[in-house]
This record gives C-alpha cells, structure tokens and sequence, in this order.
C-alpha cells in the first residue's frame, strides 16, 4: 500500500498550482471548487440503508454490464470520477489502484469506477495506468444524478474553459457539462448501500482505509 495519503497528494498538486497557474486561473479553480462546497446538496447524498436501483454502465473494454451481474459476485464498490484527461482522477485512480483494489479482490468485492465520458475516451485513463479495475460509463450520468451527484460549471469556470479553447462536452464525448462530484459509495449484494462518502471539492477525497474499514460489514452480512 502506498505510503503517502491520496489527500497529502492533492496538497502536493494544489501547490505546485499556486507556484506555476496563472494567479487569475488559480483563482477560478478555487472559486469553482468553494462553489461546489457551499452549495452542494447533501441532503439528497447517498447515505447507509438507501437502496440502490439497479443500473446499467458500459465498461471501457468489456462492454455493457449490469448492477445484477456485479452484485452476484460480491459487494460492489462505485467510484464516480469526473474523465479520463482530469488531472485530479489521474492522481486518484492510480491511487486507488494501489491502495484499494488488491484488498478489495481479496475480499471478494469488485471496484467500479465510473464517469459520464464515452467508453471510447475512459480507455485512455484504464490503459495509462493499467488499471485493474472496472472503468466504466454512467450514460447519461443516470446513476450519478440518481445519488444527487452532478453539477454544471458556473459561468466563470466555463468562460475560463472556454477561452483556453477547452469543451468539456467534447471531452466528455456527450455534449454535455454535466458532471459528478467525485464519491465512493459501497454497495452490499442486497443492493443496500453501507457506506457512502461524497467531495464536492475535487481535491479532496475519500482515503482507502476508510473504504476499507466499511467493508467487512457488507462482507460478513452475505
């Protein structure tokens, strides 16, 4: 397991932005992300006894997979990420890569992580880092905005994309936006959720060994 937090990480990235972004770029990102943080919804959360509808998500290699299949096999844990090309998601993934996903297949669970983007565009995330996870499509961001997660840019941060020639809709493949806040959200195989951790800050996010320390309660209960 990797000795170094995935927070301590973003602390690590968040200042070498203040050394080398643009002081108004700079500010932008935080304003976008205190944004979030303010006005988040967090009564409509995912949060531990909500049940989980079942649901439909296209893996970038495999092809379309459902909630039921995923459930036969064990307790699933979803990891809603914004893109592939996301600089934070590029710290997390592999992160969780290290940290998360061997205990996790050795407790019979299986890591999803999901973003709106097209497959075709989420296979650059899971080749680069070789992830040995599930990396797949929440179409539509169906179940993303089923767990209150999605948000639009405000205005200022999609000026400030926009006139560095940045279209997120195209990265995204859809068109669209639209996308989740990153959470970790555990799901037992009776489609009960038992743990779910929400950030509407994106450089903040949740720590394996807390993912981890919720496990053995969806275990067990099968």
């Amino acid at each position: 397991m990797s000795g170094e937090s995935l927070n301590a990480k973003y602390e690590a990235l968040q200042a070498e932005r203040a050394r080398t972004m643009a002081p108004a770029d700079l500010a932008a990102n935080i304003r976008q992300r205190e944004h979030l943080v303010a006005n988040a919804d967090r009564g409509n959360f995912p949060k531990p006894g909500d049940v989980v509808p079942d649901f439909n998500v296209t893996e970038a290699d495999a092809g379309p997979l459902t909630s039921r299949e995923l459930l036969a096999r064990g307790p699933v844990v979803v990891l809603f990420f914004r893109f592939a090309t996301c600089p934070a998601c590029n710290i997390a993934l592999p992160h969780y890569a290290q940290t998360l996903a061997p205990e996790l297949t050795a407790r019979g669970a299986t890591l999803l992580a999901l973003s709106p983007q097209i497959p075709e565009k989420l296979r650059e995330i899971k080749t680069r880092h070789n992830l040995p996870f599930l990396v797949a499509t929440d179409a539509d961001n169906t179940l993303a905005r089923h767990f209150g997660l999605t948000f639009l840019p405000t205005p200022e941060a999609r000026a400030n994309a926009e006139a560095k020639g940045n279209d997120l809709g195209a990265t995204i493949g859809t068109g669209s936006w639209e996308l989740p806040m990153p959470a970790v959200i555990v799901i037992g195989q009776d489609r009960t959720v038992t743990f779910a951790d929400v950030s509407p800050d994106w450089l903040k996010r949740t720590e394996a060994k807390e993912v981890l320390a919720a496990l053995p309660e969806v275990t067990s209960a099968q």
